[in-house]
């Protein structure tokens, strides 16, 4: 295998001091994961780093990229040691940036980033070499562990940016010195960190402070805050391409949710799309046409993107969908279940409501006879000071008036909840774990089930027991 750092290169990146010729394949800051070859990263974060040096070289690491010789760890190891190990990694992210020739799209917004770093990474893989993060690697570390893993000869590059504080994504941006900078969506996540949707316009719109000198900016023209963040990307110089369902030069000219795609017809100068995605939900459209633009703007085919989006299936726990057979005896004893719990807000809940309301349960199948459309939801955290109100103001949209039934998880679900009318009123509890307990009794073949809510409200533990209840399968 290739080596993608050489003892040589990684001490010319970091300056820092190594011991033995080495050479590796690999970047890996968990020893859980680490493969034979990959250089070990000694980070600090909960536990540090450095505990687990001597482990990370007994599963084969090359070396480890450490501040000090661990104690235990043998005199002739293998190490790289410099002042810090986080700006070290920094550094080789920025020296794997400088050797590539690769086009790289970065990409933030509020809603979507890693679904629409997924749909990226599958069209370009087609088109050529693409790299991205395996995992939602974008943050402060997950950035250059992202470039300092990409391989020199890669063609694409998806790079994605998060932040949940002011100041973080420019220089993140700035590392990664894009071509192309895409914002999915501004939406009220981690409203907490900021006074309003504006703050967090004027955070996302920072991505286009890294871009090359003749950059693009592939924005969202529908959202309220678009206009700020075209001001930004005037200010730098890029060329601005807008994407939407109202505005933009890539538009969303039809657009059919059915119960198991969305069949997407878009425009775009000089040209007309039409094309389906393997999942329904607006949301998911709407990047769809965003990612066509990025992959013009990057100097790939969008045709043949067009059709390619038609093989990606969102992450786990994004929207995710799959049968569980209650029976495996009776192929009909199933429940159709949305895995939606990694992430929520407004905006995104209320996309996920127009995706179970397009589905289609089936009667005559379950103990209730009657199949039935059933959200189950947790907290939607980090909304700041209008958390009760957005929980409460939930209880009237227009997808969630088509659901049978509403259970909900935790202390600011309890507002939506005491605003459902007592047809749609399920079940509350104080936490998921005690939902998760009684899902035999929520849930029932026939149902199509929603779980969507912020990963801290554990809403997942619902997800894994409705899995327990049969077996699990591909959505068909």
């Amino acid at each position: 295998m290739t080596a993608l750092w050489t003892a040589a290169d990684a001490t010319a990146a970091t300056g820092g001091v190594t011991s033995g010729d080495w050479a590796a394949t690999g970047v890996s800051i968990d020893t859980r994961t680490l493969q034979k070859g990959d250089l070990f990263v000694a980070l600090k974060d909960v536990r540090d780093g450095h505990e687990f040096v001597a482990l990370a070289l007994e599963k084969g690491a090359a070396a480890a990229l450490v501040s000090h010789r661990p104690e235990g760890v043998p005199t002739d190891a293998p190490l790289l040691v410099v002042p810090d190990v986080l700006a070290a990694l920094e550094a080789l992210g920025k020296a794997a940036r400088a050797r590539s020739k690769a086009r790289i799209a970065a990409i933030t917004g509020s809603v979507g980033k890693t679904s629409t770093k997924e749909m990226l990474r599958t069209v370009l893989s087609r088109q050529g070499k693409c790299h991205a993060a395996e995992a939602s690697y974008n943050n402060h570390w997950g950035v250059p562990l992202t470039l300092a893993r990409m391989p020199a000869n890669t063609d694409f590059a998806v790079i994605e940016i998060g932040m949940s504080n002011p100041g973080e994504i420019a220089p993140l941006s700035r590392m990664a010195r894009p071509h192309v900078a895409m914002v999915t969506t501004v939406a009220a996540a981690h409203l907490a960190s900021f006074q309003n949707l504006d703050g967090i316009a004027a955070e996302k719109a920072t991505i286009v402070d890294g871009l090359e000198s003749d950059g693009i900016a592939v924005l969202n023209g529908d959202i309220a805050t678009s206009k700020l963040l075209q001001d930004r990307a005037q200010s730098v110089g890029a060329q601005i391409v807008l994407f939407g369902e109202t505005v933009g030069e890539w538009r969303i000219n039809d657009l059919r949710i059915c119960q198991d795609v969305t069949v997407i017809g878009a425009g775009s100068p000089g040209h007309d799309y039409l094309f389906k995605l393997s999942v329904p939900g607006r949301h998911f459209a709407l990047n769809a046409v965003g990612v066509l633009a990025v992959v013009a703007a990057l100097g790939a085919d969008p045709v043949a993107a067009s059709l390619d989006l038609a093989l990606w299936v969102p992450p786990a726990g994004r929207g995710t969908r799959e049968i569980i057979a209650l029976d495996i005896a009776n192929d009909a004893e199933t429940i159709d279940l949305i895995d939606d719990a990694f992430n929520a807000n407004p905006t995104s809940l209320a996309a996920s409501l127009e995706v179970i309301a397009a589905g289609q349960p089936r009667d005559g199948v379950g103990r209730i006879v009657k199949g039935r459309r059933i959200a189950i939801l947790g907290d939607m955290l980090e909304l700041g000071p209008d958390e009760v109100a957005m929980h409460t103001g939930m209880a009237q949209n227009r997808h969630l008036q088509k659901l049978d039934l509403i259970h909900c998880a935790g202390p600011l679900m309890r507002h939506l909840w005491d605003a459902l009318p007592d047809a749609r009123r399920g079940q509350w509890c104080a936490n998921a774990a005690d939902l998760a307990t009684q899902v035999s009794r929520l849930v029932d073949a026939g149902d199509v089930v929603l779980v969507k809510g912020s990963k801290g409200s554990k809403v997942s533990l619902v997800v894994d027991a409705i899995r327990k209840l049969g077996h699990r399968r591909a959505y068909e």
